[in-house]
Order: C-alpha cells, then sequence, then structure tokens
C-alpha cells in the first residue's frame, strides 16, 4: 500500500521520525515543557502510540486539552501507531463463540443431547456472552433488557464501539467488525481500550458524528430481516441518544407513542425526528403544518396542542449536555 506523501499529513502534527538526544531519560524537547505538560505528554503517548513529538503537537494545537488532541490525532489515520495485528487476534479469540458454549451446556445439563452434531454458524462471531465478557474486561457492568444487551450507564459506550466497527447488528460482531474496528481506534490492548472509552463517549457531542451514529443505530438496533425498529427499542434507543444531546420533547415523545402509537418505528419516522428536533424550537413556534414530516410527527404536534405541552424556548434549547 502507497504510504501518503509529507504534503498528505498536517504540518502542525507532522512526525520527522527525528531522533531526540536524551538528557536524564528525557528528550531535550520535552525538558523544555512544565512538569504537567510533560505528564500529559507521556499519558498521551501511552494511549495513542503516537510519538514524542506528535504528541506535543497535537496537545499544543488543542491548547492541551486530552479532548481535542485525540480528536487531532484520530481524524488523521496516516499518523496513528498501528495495532499489533498478533494482539488483535488473542482480544477477538478471547471473546468469540461464547453463547454456543452456553447453548450446548443447556442441552447437556438437559440429558437431551443425542448423537446430534452440532454445527455453530456463529462459531466465529463475538455474541452477547463474549460481549460481557469484554464489558467485565473494560471494568464497564453489562445488563440485559428487552432480550438485549445493554451497558449500564454506559450504553453509549457499547453504540459508538459498534459505529466504529461498523457491526451490522446489535450485540454481534465479526472478526472483520471487531478487528477492523479496533485497528480504527488505534487499540490493540485492554489496557488502550479502557482509555479511549471516554473519549469515545466524547464523540457523541460532535455534531457531525452525532448525526452519523444516530443514522447508524437504527439499522444496528432493530432486529435482523425486519424493516422497522420495534417501539420500546427505539424509544431506549431516543432517551439514550437524546441524554447526549438535549431535546426537551423526548419524554413527552414517547408517551405519545406508548399512547397513541404502539407500532414499531419506520426508518423514516427515525430520520425525520431528528430533524425535527434540530429545527422545530420545543414551544413549536416555527412550526409549519404544510412541511412535510411524517404523519406520526405531525400527530405528535396535535397530541402536544391537546395537552397543553409546551416548552418556553427557541432553537437554542437544542445544545449538547455539558
Amino acid at each position: 500500500m502507497t504510504q501518503p506523501g509529507p504534503e498528505a499529513i498536517p504540518k502542525h502534527i507532522k512526525d520527522t521520525n527525528v531522533n531526540e538526544r536524551t538528557v536524564g531519560g528525557s528528550t531535550k524537547r520535552e525538558n523544555k515543557l512544565g512538569r504537567g505538560q510533560r505528564d500529559k505528554v507521556q499519558q498521551f503517548m501511552s494511549i495513542t502510540g503516537a510519538s514524542e513529538k506528535v504528541a506535543i503537537q497535537a496537545l499544543k494545537s488543542s491548547d492541551w486539552q486530552f479532548e481535542g488532541a485525540f480528536d487531532i490525532f484520530y481524524s488523521h489515520p496516516h499518523i496513528k501507531s498501528v495495532a499489533d495485528t498478533r494482539h488483535l487476534e488473542e482480544l477477538y479469540n478471547r471473546y468469540k463463540g461464547k453463547s454456543f458454549d452456553s447453548i450446548f451446556n443447556y442441552y447437556c445439563e438437559c440429558k437431551i443431547l443425542r448423537a446430534v452434531t452440532f454445527s455453530d454458524p456463529y462459531a466465529d462471531m463475538i455474541l452477547a456472552d463474549g460481549i460481557t465478557i469484554l464489558c467485565n474486561d473494560l471494568q464497564v457492568d453489562p445488563r440485559y433488557c428487552h432480550g438485549k444487551l445493554y451497558l449500564k450507564l454506559h450504553t453509549e459506550h457499547c453504540l459508538v464501539v459498534s459505529w466504529h466497527m461498523k457491526a451490522a447488528t446489535m450485540c454481534e460482531f465479526s472478526k472483520q467488525e471487531f478487528i477492523g474496528g479496533l485497528q480504527s481506534l488505534g487499540v490493540d490492548s485492554l489496557e488502550k481500550f479502557r482509555e479511549r472509552i471516554s473519549f469515545m463517549r466524547s464523540e457523541l457531542k460532535d455534531e457531525h458524528k452525532f448525526r452519523e451514529i444516530y443514522n447508524f443505530a437504527f439499522g444496528w438496533a432493530k432486529e435482523k430481516g425486519q424493516k422497522s425498529l420495534a417501539l420500546d427499542t427505539a424509544i431506549g434507543m431516543w432517551q439514550l441518544l437524546f441524554a447526549e444531546k438535549q431535546w426537551p420533547l423526548v419524554d413527552h415523545w414517547c408517551q405519545f407513542l406508548q399512547a397513541r402509537h404502539n407500532k414499531a418505528i419506520s426508518r423514516d419516522t427515525w430520520s425525520q425526528l431528528l430533524e425535527f428536533a434540530r429545527m422545530v424550537d420545543p414551544a413549536l413556534s416555527n412550526y409549519d403544518p404544510e412541511g412535510a414530516w411524517p404523519y406520526l410527527i405531525d400527530e405528535f404536534v396535535d397530541y402536544l396542542t391537546e395537552n397543553g405541552v409546551m416548552q418556553k424556548g427557541k432553537l437554542s434549547d437544542w445544545s449538547y449536555k455539558q
């Protein structure tokens, strides 16, 4: 594969690979920094695997804020550290194929296993049991809800990780999805994975990434073979997503659906609700009844009017939770 030329790498984070003369175990460049800055450089290097020069330049460009520095570093794949494929294989093998073992043991315990040859189509997948082990390894508490695996108080991490892995289905990672996703994150160990969790959550605060993750969530959360998203799952996802990006009407929307709709959610409704939340202020003062909104959103507006649910505020109320 052809490597990007020097012109492809932003000047402020270009790594010239020049060896620095060390003094007492530190480079001359590092000695010019304050103690707190040196600590941040070392921490950034340990998390990302970046060289000292790249770490310093990324931190300087973000005014020594980790979140901004990570964003700069990971937005330019050609300067990321190369994840160790061997370590990724080891991680993948630790978590794959766990659910089938549970099914097999169940049949054995029930004494209904005969001379049957099992062919497990999921043997090379990381499934719910494997994800539970991964969550425990990452020191994140897992829980089950409506037959799906969620991360207690940290569900957004599972969603963003799955987005990075381009996972097709909730609670399932193929080998390609798992290894490819970790490579894109520059992760090849559990330690690096843990250190990246806070950054992944912060991605929900980015306008462009939030839209991508929101649109990804529909296909990720729906059942295989279904065109629509089950209502209880859709409500759970909306409550999760709008917990990060506030929308004052989200609870009223969920109550309306349970009271008046009680059906699965189409992709069009899912997509258009985000536009409605972004464009229409909570008091509905700029709502256009002649607009091309899905009928369900028009009914929601009628529901709010009938129940006297009006919110004070303008479009500026649509803001990120700090």
